[in-house]
């Protein structure tokens, strides 16, 4: 299998692109490769990624997740989950263009659906995770609790065994039309049945299990994926795993909001990481060589130079965090931090004061303007 294009690069647009530049962008490609009018024998290929192009960049929450993680963060969307509220017939208005084709295009037939279905709630759902899990992925089960068909009447409403019988009021249609007249003409208005609630049917036996609703709210053991390198606030998706919808719509989404801990030794940076390195005065002075941890076990070696200040950064190449739309990881940078210690042995003492006096009561700055600076301070 081809692998696929940026979708960005697809439309021929900027990451940064709005709403207007995308839509623009899709429709001169639209017109140029619709199979209605190209001779493109691949125009019908074309117009299906273009087509799934947009609908991913001009959706807010697909555009985000597919920002975060690329490709493989779409991986939750079905076909017809990306082309859900996309309303192609706006597009192509005007152009003699039949919407519904694209549906049927991909294959799960007309974009319009029964007014009457509503689609579930999405579902939220918080995971704290340590930045080892961040940095290498993590497989995982989670508990979600969301509303789901009932399995006692299978969504009917009704005990298993008994039987509904026909809203007399709307006949079966969920709906009731009221007329009203005015010297303006005559107006129709269109709304669900009260008999049934918009059922069509009436349900004198409700079930016992969900109370004549269909649905119930139970807990599910859901398998997640969570890719190296996600950041902390990172929503992951899983399409269909939300509230179930009513009258037939489609079920609503599980987004996984990651929380990543903090680290007792890195702090993160997006791919880098910044690691403080506790040093003698000793070995900042004549230098040494070090090992340092990485966010994996493995130990690194780290040559500290002579004459090293407090705070100076040294970067470890690719010891960082990967990331995510591309293959490499960030670096480490270590920081020394020069310990001073607070009590000294008599022999430690002896030995310093003999440095003292050796060295005098110079101190080495490199900005020779340093105290003449410090001065004009303390006076102004």
């Amino acid at each position: 299998m081809a692998e696929k294009r940026d979708y960005y690069e697809v439309l021929g647009v900027e990451k940064g692109s709005d709403k207007k530049e995308i839509k623009k962008a899709y429709r001169k490609l639209a017109m140029k490769y619709h199979p209605d009018v190209s001779d493109d024998p691949e125009s019908a290929d074309k117009f299906k990624e273009i087509s799934e192009a947009y609908a991913v960049l001009s959706d807010e929450d697909k555009r985000h997740t597919y920002d975060q993680f690329g490709h493989a963060g779409m991986g939750g969307y079905s076909t017809e989950d990306a082309f859900r509220d996309i309303n192609f017939e706006d597009i192509f208005r005007g152009f003699g263009f039949d919407f519904g084709d694209i549906f049927d295009m991909f294959g799960f037939g007309g974009g319009r659906r029964r007014s009457q279905a509503q689609r579930g709630d999405d579902v939220l759902y918080e995971l704290d995770i340590t930045l080892e899990d961040a940095a290498f992925g993590l497989e995982t089960d989670i508990e979600v609790p969301h509303k789901k068909v009932c399995p006692t009447c299978a969504g009917a409403k009704a005990e298993p065994g008994t039987e509904t019988r026909q809203c007399a009021t709307c006949r079966g249609t969920g709906q009731v039309q009221h007329i009203n007249r005015t010297p303006f003409g005559q107006f129709v208005n269109v709304a669900p049945c009260r008999e049934c609630r918009g059922e069509g049917v009436i349900i004198d036996t409700p079930c016992h299990e969900c109370r004549g609703k269909g649905i119930v709210r139970e807990t599910s053991t859901i398998h997640i994926k969570v890719p190296p390198g996600v950041e902390d606030g990172s929503r992951l998706r899983v399409s269909g795993e939300g509230d179930v919808g009513l009258r037939g719509g489609p079920s609503g989404d599980l987004y996984v909001l990651i929380s990543v801990k903090p680290h007792k030794l890195f702090e993160r940076h997006g791919s880098d990481l910044i690691y403080e390195r506790p040093i003698s005065f000793v070995q900042a002075s004549l230098g040494d060589e070090v090992d340092i941890p990485t966010i994996g076990e493995e130990i690194v070696s780290l040559k500290i130079p002579a004459g090293t200040q407090p705070g100076t950064s040294f970067r470890i190449k690719g010891k960082g965090m990967p990331h995510l739309r591309w293959n490499g990881k960030g670096n480490l940078y270590v920081k020394a931090k020069v310990i001073v210690p607070k009590k000294l042995s008599s022999k430690q003492k002896e030995i310093l004061k003999e440095f003292a006096d050796v060295s005098g009561k110079e101190i080495y700055v490199e900005d020779k303007g340093f105290f003449d600076k410090m001065k004009d301070a303390i006076k102004h």
